[in-house]
């Protein structure tokens, strides 16, 4: 394995572009058919895979979030500003909560999904607090990182240096892991405490 330095470490950050988002001044103004949503999403998002082939939006994932209550249904089969926005939160949070917990997230703030009348915060105001949060967020994940990588190249400073860089990656990622892990199950648990479980129609 090639030797790994916080310089590198730097650059893995970087190259994830965390901080590339669709800003709602980027949102198209007039309404899209289903095939020019999964255009402009898969372009929009396309720093966001993992791999190339990798869909950010699907027709079908589209039709399964509108029969959960997630997504209002099209508007003589298109799809105006107030969609995008809630497709681009849902893109986020279904990588850390269940659909069902994304819904019960969302009940109480949005009320009535298909109108923004009755929104606790408007949805644009969600959106540009979540971008802003994120960035805030990024800002100092590189910092913290690197503070954490310190303590973990102390922890193998007296390894050969054969596997060294090894263990140390190794380590980085279980830390990684252990982080994620404490933030979604916190995520859960304020769910879980303070937004109920939507009631099943009798």
């Amino acid at each position: 394995m090639q030797q790994f330095n916080e310089d590198e470490l730097k650059q893995l950050i970087d190259e994830l572009s965390l901080n590339q988002d669709i800003k709602i001044t980027e949102i198209p103004d007039i309404d899209l058919y289903m095939e020019q949503l999964t255009s402009f999403m898969d372009s929009s998002l396309k720093s966001q895979k993992r791999d190339d082939q990798d869909k950010i939006l699907t027709k079908t994932m589209i039709n399964n979030y509108t029969k959960a209550g997630l997504l209002m249904p099209p508007i003589k089969k298109k799809y105006n500003k107030r969609h995008i926005i809630l497709l681009t939160l849902i893109y986020y949070l279904k990588n850390i909560l269940s659909i069902n917990d994304i819904k019960r997230l969302f009940e109480p703030v949005l009320n009535n999904i298909a109108t923004p009348e009755d929104d606790l915060i408007s949805l644009e105001d969600i959106y540009s607090t979540f971008l802003d949060v994120k960035n805030i967020e990024l800002s100092s994940f590189h910092e913290h990182l690197i503070e954490k990588s310190t303590m973990i190249k102390e922890k193998t400073s007296i390894m050969d240096k054969d596997g060294k860089d090894t263990a140390e990656l190794f380590l980085i990622v279980i830390m990684l892991i252990a982080q994620a892990n404490a933030q979604k199950r916190l995520a859960e648990k304020i769910i879980d405490t303070y937004f109920h479980k939507p009631e099943n129609p009798a």
